[in-house]
């Protein structure tokens, strides 16, 4: 397996992240403006750091320490003034990323545990 850079994981699970979102918000309305307020609702900083605390409790070890590390990536200038959930949101879209990539049975898990949470 080659190794690939966590924001870059991060990068990835961001647009997987919004992907499997938006698969799920086109069937609940045909109004375009209340279409992204429900899609940005539900990729935005703050939700994708509730969903990684959420997914605490399931994480291995390994997972919990790319979670750790991917959070300690160097910050945007722009985002310092919510730099937690930031960190949160980043460690959450780098495991994403990796699952997507490299575990899709793990990915497809995790998923499933997720859409508890969009109900």
């Amino acid at each position: 397996m080659d190794e690939i850079n966590l924001r870059n994981y991060a990068y990835l699970g961001d647009a997987v992240w919004e992907l499997f979102i938006r698969k799920k918000t086109i069937f609940l309305t045909n109004n375009a403006k209340k279409l992204h307020q429900l899609t940005t609702n539900l990729v935005k900083t703050h939700f994708q750091s509730e969903l990684l605390h959420f997914l605490e409790k399931y994480l291995t070890e390994e997972e919990q320490e790319i979670a750790r590390r991917a959070r300690n990536l160097p910050i945007p200038v722009g985002r310092k003034h919510i730099q937690t959930e930031y960190r949160q949101a980043t460690a959450f879209e780098a495991l994403i990323g990796l699952w997507y990539t490299n575990n899709q049975p793990r990915y497809n898990e995790i998923i499933k545990l997720l859409e508890t949470k969009l109900k």
